[in-house]
């Protein structure tokens, strides 16, 4: 898929109910400039409030959510029907095509369990079908693929939605990530920070610039970076993320491959254009 524009974008659960027109219509802005679109997603909110009401406990360990074979299924049920068939009407809505997927289906995430004992059925991504993707964008469809995985024993698995979307950028070498956000990007005093330096994100959180639910969001897009992803941007759902000139609206964090003493900075910026 390296000869196609792709651009990964990664909606987690807590803004999905939030989305609106207007960042729908940015992705068919972005789709009519040429991108190919592939939708990766959470639903941490959702599978909560279903495992609350079905009087399933669960807890966290190191951020991630301990899954019992029980709490899978609701995961799995949440994810890949509720959650997922949310995402495919809006994007027809949009006059947009697009397939609701799971990480199972055809062995799309293909997955294997990061510490049974410690954290139940949640599984790393250690294989993306690409052509299965490519064959659905040759198709102009857009893929939106929930974060569940499996193996070729038929295990299923809870993915961490960031690093899923990691894995299907870095596999279908996508020029860009996105990860979706309530805000525009990167804010200090309200504004847009137009460019940073890794250390200085370090110092921004410090200094509880960078706070809350930010924190993990930049976090992820900073460990998402390689020489094979060198963009990843925060962006907004609940506006529009191009103006009307095409360029993005939101913080573009940027993988430096300059060597030496700066091969591990990363650059953020809110500049890039698409």
């Amino acid at each position: 898929m390296s000869s196609e524009k792709i651009v990964v974008v990664k909606c987690g659960g807590s803004i999905v109910n939030q989305l609106t027109s207007a960042f729908f219509e940015s992705i068919q802005q972005l789709k009519a400039s040429g991108y190919q679109i592939i939708v990766v997603h959470g639903g941490g909110p959702d599978i909560q409030d279903t495992l609350t009401k079905l009087h399933i406990e669960t807890e966290f360990v190191d951020g991630l959510r301990k899954t019992s074979k029980e709490a899978l299924e609701v995961v799995t049920m949440v994810l890949a029907g509720k959650v997922n068939k949310q995402l495919v009407k809006e994007l027809q809505k949009a006059n947009l095509k697009a397939v609701g997927l799971s990480g199972i289906d055809g062995l799309l995430l293909k997955a294997e369990a990061i510490d049974v004992e410690r954290l139940g059925y949640v599984g790393e991504v250690k294989g993306v079908n690409d052509t299965l993707l490519k064959q659905l964008t040759d198709s102009q469809y857009i893929p939106v693929i929930s974060s569940i995985g499996a193996d070729e024993e038929g295990n299923s698995y809870n993915i961490n939605a960031d690093v899923a979307a990691g894995a299907v950028a870095q596999a279908v070498n996508a020029e860009k990530l996105m990860f979706v956000t309530d805000v525009k990007g990167v804010l200090k005093d309200g504004a847009l920070l137009p460019e940073l330096t890794k250390s200085e994100i370090d110092a921004l959180i410090e200094e509880k610039v960078i706070y809350g639910g930010m924190i993990p969001k930049v976090t992820s897009a900073v460990n998402a970076l390689s020489p094979l992803l060198e963009e990843v941007h925060i962006i907004s759902g609940t506006d529009g993320f191009l103006d009307k000139e095409g360029k993005l609206i939101g913080t573009a964090i940027k993988y430096s491959g300059k060597g030496g003493e700066d091969s591990d900075e990363f650059i953020v910026s809110n500049i890039s254009t698409v």
